[in-house]
């Protein structure tokens, strides 16, 4: 699931630091391997820049029993479904045009939606549902089913996608040596995932990166919508780590993300353009963290299972309207309602209040008689309503844990 930023940078990797063409060549042949044709979301241009409203790419973390990890996931590899796989993670990522920003959606594994009929790898056809988990998409079709279930949900063409199992998770994980995360409210254990953790930093790698994506149990208040909280801390942190000295400084840690990447990531055939891959590597690059907002979906209780969530229809409205309008996102829920996480420094921010336009520039004072630069135009922020949980980049928070201080 964390693929998101992890193919990003495999591509900037292969793209900007003297990677050879031979072998970059070869890393990308090797990625269309297994790649999945997509159905009905249109014609992918030579250049992501003429796909008017931004550039949309879904990303699907699977659950599916490798037998190296099945001893981790207790009994959903050990029952009469261990030889099926969910679809539990699913993150919608736009790039917005000109000006760009990235805003990542998440949304929850019980969300009851329709499932259209999708077409199989093997050329058959599904029958769909009218109403079921979006988890439960994989299994009518795959990558396909998935994003093709998505892109009804959000009405938006979406072109670009890719898959991993959690147990890759693990791997591009160790590629980066891990990335930190902060464990808040006194620790947090989870005997489903095997966590035993003491409050403060933390840097996951290996399994623990998987333990961590997966709790639930461990949280304050053990919902899915909370574990989501807690990944999106995740993907803040792990955005950091990407653009690190750490990371875009050494050829050989971008070699071997790459290369890890490649080999446990499953791409849509669309995404295996290696001009296509530097072109949103590029696009994602100088994005500023304020301008990576991780949000899940809006939902409200199922009404006919309180165990299952339903689209808040008007909130959604909201957000895919900002989205295609390219307003910057004015988050107004408070994390430390979430369940997830909690504020790890609540000192006050610049962010604007309610309906507030968003401040130009300063121009620029012309030098050696060049024309002045203009600043950039005035930006009305769409302020998203408090049903819309999420963070940006910028932002550091730790998990909510469940045991006391």
């Amino acid at each position: 699931m964390m693929k998101m930023l992890g193919i990003v940078a495999a591509v900037v990797l292969v793209s900007g630091l003297g990677v050879s063409a031979y072998a970059y060549y070869d890393l990308t042949t090797s990625f269309a391997s297994e790649a999945v044709e997509l159905e009905g979301q249109g014609s992918v241009p030579p250049d992501i820049g003429a796909i008017e409203g931004g550039v949309n790419l879904l990303l699907v973390g699977t659950d599916e029993c490798e037998p190296e990890y099945a001893q981790y996931f207790g009994a959903r590899c050990t029952g009469p479904e261990a030889s099926g796989q969910l679809n539990d993670v699913n993150m919608l990522l736009h790039i917005s045009d000109n000006p760009r920003r990235v805003t990542v959606i998440s949304f929850p594994r019980d969300l009851m939606v329709p499932i259209p009929s999708c077409t199989r790898e093997d050329g058959s056809e599904t029958s769909g549902s009218s109403y079921e988990q979006i988890n439960s998409a994989w299994n009518y079709g795959g990558l396909n089913c998935v994003v093709k279930t998505v892109s009804q949900l959000s009405g938006m063409n979406i072109p670009f996608a890719a898959k991993v199992s959690f147990g890759n998770v693990i791997n591009i994980t160790d590629a980066i040596g891990g990335v930190d995360v902060c464990i808040g409210n006194g620790g947090m254990r989870d005997r489903n995932t095997g966590i035993d953790w003491a409050a403060g930093p933390r840097n996951v790698q290996g399994l623990e990166a998987l333990q961590f994506l997966r709790t639930r149990y461990g949280l304050e208040n053990g919902s899915d919508l909370a574990r989501i909280s807690n990944q999106q801390q995740y993907m803040s942190s792990l955005a950091r780590k990407l653009v690190s000295e750490e990371v875009l400084s050494n050829p050989s840690t971008l070699l071997r993300l790459a290369t890890t990447v490649v080999d446990n990531v499953t791409p849509s055939q669309s995404l295996t353009n290696p001009v296509t891959l530097v072109q949103i590597a590029r696009a994602v690059q100088g994005v500023p963290f304020e301008e990576m907002v991780f949000v899940r979906y809006p939902v409200v209780t199922d009404p006919y299972d309180a165990n299952r969530v339903a689209p808040d229809e008007d909130a959604a409205e909201q957000l895919w309207a900002a989205l295609e309008a390219n307003q910057p996102l004015q988050l107004t829920s408070d994390p430390n309602t979430s369940g997830g996480v909690i504020t790890a420094d609540p000192a006050p921010t610049d962010a604007p209040v309610e309906g507030e336009p968003v401040e130009p520039t300063e121009p620029v004072e012309p030098t050696d008689g060049a024309a002045p630069v203009e600043p950039a135009p005035t930006e009305t922020a769409a302020v998203l309503p408090e049903s819309i949980q999420g963070q940006t980049a910028a932002q550091e928070t730790c998990s909510a844990g469940n045991l006391s201080g």
